[in-house]
């Protein structure tokens, strides 16, 4: 009774509404129907005569909004609703005496119906309605119901199509209209693959030809719509054209990649005449288009024939003077790279221009594959071999140094952001030495530099990754050092927050026993920090950093970090921070300790830490064994031909670690550790047994699998690492005076035991104290502001730009 009372009511205020109330009206109808407020059947006796009741009104927009609703309700109402409610009034609605509006909304509607229906419903009451449609005098009325032929196709079958849509669409490319011929022709591109191969070349491809040949002499909106489905068109007639046919569509693409390219002149857009100005809009769309189609076009001459083809149409998209060009074949360009395989090396020229693009629309759109892009630069080419790979690229690392200085100019800070957590692949591209002095330490400038909060943290993490791949240890020991004394026991409380976050993404990305030897007491000193924020952030990072530390081995660390929770318990007046830290306390209290042996709930988690603390340690070897091998190059031949026959001996081994240990992987899936590669460094001897000859042995495996890897540099001597003293704040016990192989090159990424406790900095370059200077902690003032900041903060993190 409600909803009779509701649908009268409805119709009523309806009929004499105004726009905005009709179209709030059909949205509303339309929402109630998505959100299944009522049944299906409720719902088309209650709405479903309102909708079709105002589907002819007289304003367009609102015609069109209850068109979209009915077309929605079509889709869920029973067949019977939809014969007896909609198909059966259609009969009449789609006849010449009926207004055009309501025989375009027919042709709309008979296209949503076909798929409800079956095959014989089809053929008996709905074809001879389209048949009659596509005969109208009116051509909206003609074009509006060719478009819907491909919904119809697609309902009635293979047969039906061939016999009934087929003829009429053959017919409707030959109209007067040139909106209708253009319907056609997107509905035949579209269609394509019911059709088979007789159909394509007795029938198809003779419409396609002459449709292409009077395009040139027709509007220009019929060439932008031709060069938007091109690409489409040459996929689904491949193999039927002949080589004349073939070429014939190939300068066609060509001629349109050009195309008001020659017409350009040098004079005032002010003084270009407006419809000559509406002229080259059109004719950019058509360009956009042709890079949009150009990997299928790739495909089409076949990537083998791409230089002698296609490469000058590439090079003319990639220097297009319009933006919009050039953004799209920057978003293609990785689907062209891919295409092109071994023939990459042809287009790294395109590549050095796009990314020296003076706008930044088409750098962003090319830094979306970046990595996969370079990766591709790297390995392909005419030449394989890695130690060469940049003698291609020579202009390679200017343009990215100057795409970077380009983007943090400009107030697009979401393009930086993007750009710097793509320079993450670059260890798989360049040298070490390189990233050293070209990209490490502009990403500590950022860091320390910057004022968007994104930015810091995606060069933050850069960095920590550059890191975790440089290849001398004299290089990372002085990127620790400036990281702990210009972020961790800066004056500014904004670095020593940027510190933490530094913190975080070493123990992501470092094993937990690099992690503890270098942070764990800079980071948790900062329980001390003068501001609250910092205090508080690194509550946050508490768990993590308790995450990182092994019992028995770490358990000095582990009373230490206690120790440090405690004061923050009994010492802290902040009540923000105060709150935090018994949350912290909470969660800490309930954390599992890992041990030094595997645990089965650890397992996962211990074997990916196990295998990045074994490649930090043949980094750390490796560089030892380049060292020898530079100063072997005077040895005798007696002794090189020795050492090949070890490596030899041994090649076995050697593949198997180039197989396990390629740098710059992913290292998600754990391998199983080799033997020939001792994972307890310190100890004494009798526990791990090993002689000269072995040692020899392992030293030749890791160069030669190493020699193979993505990073290749030339290396310095390096000085042997020398212990220092330990300070006030860390704890050095005694360390046995054997130790095995690995702790004669290195003491830097020592395994840490149940007997010794991870002991202070001893690079040869000095790293700073674990325990923060007293005239930071004494000066709160200037301690606790990013230049000259009160003690609190305002806000837990800083708002970056919009």
């Amino acid at each position: 009774m409600l909803l009779r009372e509701s649908r009268l009511s409805n119709t009523e205020v309806l009929h004499v509404a105004g726009v905005e109330i009709q179209l709030t009206a059909a949205v509303s109808f339309l929402t109630i129907l998505q959100e299944e407020s009522v049944s299906i059947h409720t719902y088309a006796h209650s709405f479903l005569q309102v909708i079709l009741l105002h589907l002819e009104h007289r304003d367009t927009g609102v015609s069109n909004a209850w068109l979209e609703t009915l077309l929605s309700v079509i889709e869920v109402l029973p067949k019977e609703t939809l014969r007896h409610e909609i198909l059966n009034p259609l009969v009449s609605k789609a006849q010449l005496s009926q207004t055009v509006q309501s025989r375009l909304v027919s042709c709309k509607i008979l296209g949503k119906l076909t798929n409800k229906f079956d095959a014989h419903t089809i053929k008996r009451e709905i074809l001879p309605l389209v048949k009659s449609l596509c005969q109208d005098v009116e051509y909206e009325v003609r074009s509006c119901m060719c478009r819907q032929l491909e919904n119809i196709a697609q309902g009635v079958g293979t047969e039906l199509t061939k016999s009934v849509v087929l003829p009429e669409l053959i017919e409707l490319s030959r109209d007067e209209g040139s909106s209708v011929r253009l319907a056609a022709f997107e509905t035949l591109v579209n269609l394509l693959d019911i059709f088979d191969t007789d159909d394509r070349s007795q029938t198809i491809l003779p419409l396609v030809k002459s449709f292409c040949e009077k395009s040139f002499k027709a509007d220009e909106s019929i060439l932008i719509s031709l060069s938007f489905h091109l690409g489409k068109l040459c996929h689904g007639l491949y193999g039927i054209f002949t080589p004349d046919q073939h070429l014939r569509f190939l300068e066609f693409y060509k001629k349109l990649c050009t195309l008001g390219l020659q017409e350009e002149n040098g004079h005032n857009e002010n003084q270009i005449p407006p419809q000559i100005l509406e002229q080259e809009k059109k004719y950019i769309s058509v360009r956009k288009n042709c890079a949009y189609n150009f990997p299928a076009m790739t495909v089409f001459v076949d990537p083998k024939n791409f230089h002698m083809e296609l490469y000058s149409t590439f090079f003319c998209l990639c220097h297009d003077p319009e933006v919009p060009v050039r953004y799209t074949i920057a978003i293609c360009f990785y689907e062209v790279s891919k295409l092109l395989n071994s023939g990459v090396y042809l287009i790294h020229k395109e590549l050095i221009t796009l990314l020296q693009d003076e706008s930044l629309e088409v750098l962003d759109a090319l830094i979306d594959h970046l990595p996969e892009i370079l990766e591709l630069m790297s390995t392909g080419g005419e030449s394989s071999v890695q130690e060469n790979k940049l003698s291609s690229l020579p202009d390679l690392i200017p343009a990215l140094t100057a795409a970077e200085q380009r983007a943090a100019a400009s107030l697009k800070w979401r393009t930086h952001e993007k750009l710097l957590q793509k320079y993450a692949c670059l260890p798989q591209i360049i040298s070490s030495d390189q990233i050293y002095y070209r990209f490490l330490q502009r990403m500590f400038a950022i860091m320390m530099t910057n004022n968007v909060l994104p930015v810091q943290k995606a060069a933050s993490r850069t960095l920590c990754v550059f890191l975790r791949y440089n290849r001398k240890q004299e290089q990372r020991h002085e990127v620790i050092q400036k990281l702990i004394e210009q972020l961790g026991q800066g004056k500014s409380y904004w670095n020593r927050l940027r510190f933490l976050d530094t913190c975080e993404f070493i123990i992501e990305i470092f094993s937990k026993s690099f992690f503890c030897k270098y942070f764990f007491l800079p980071a948790i000193e900062l329980t001390h920090d003068p501001v609250a924020n910092v205090r508080m952030k690194l509550c946050y990072l508490l768990p993590k950093v308790k995450s990182t530390l092994k019992i028995p081995a770490d358990k000095l660390l582990l009373q230490q970090l206690e120790m440090c929770v405690r004061k923050l318990l009994c010492q802290e007046k902040d009540k923000d921070v105060l709150a935090i830290v018994k949350r912290t306390v909470l969660e800490l209290d309930r954390m599992e300790m890992s041990m030094d042996a595997f645990q089965k709930k650890f397992y996962e988690k211990d074997l990916l830490d196990q295998e990045k603390e074994r490649e930090e340690l043949l980094l750390l070897e490796m560089e030892q064994l380049e060292k020898e091998k530079q100063q072997n190059d005077g040895k005798p031949m007696s002794d090189k031909t020795f050492e090949k026959k070890q490596i030899n001996k041994n090649s076995e081994d050697i593949i198997a670690l180039k197989t396990e240990f390629v740098l710059g992987r992913d290292t998600k899936t754990p391998t199983t550790l080799p033997k020939s590669i001792p994972i307890s460094v310190p100890g004494p001897s009798s526990g791990t047994p090993s002689t000269s000859k072995e040692i020899k042995k392992s030293k030749l495996i890791r160069s030669q699998s190493f020699n193979n890897q993505a990073f290749h540099a030339k290396y310095g001597n390096l000085d042997k690492c020398a212990s220092s003293k330990s300070s006030a704040a860390t704890y050095t016990p005694p360390v046995s005076a054997k130790t095995s192989m690995i702790s004669l090159t290195d003491d830097s990424f020592r395994t840490r035991n149940a007997n010794n406790a991870p002991t202070s900095f001893s690079p040869n370059i000095p790293l700073p104290s674990t325990s923060r200077g007293t005239g930071n902690s004494a000066d709160p003032k200037s301690s606790g502001s990013k230049d000259a900041q009160p003690r609190k903060a305002t806000l837990k993190s800083r708002k970056s730009n919009p």
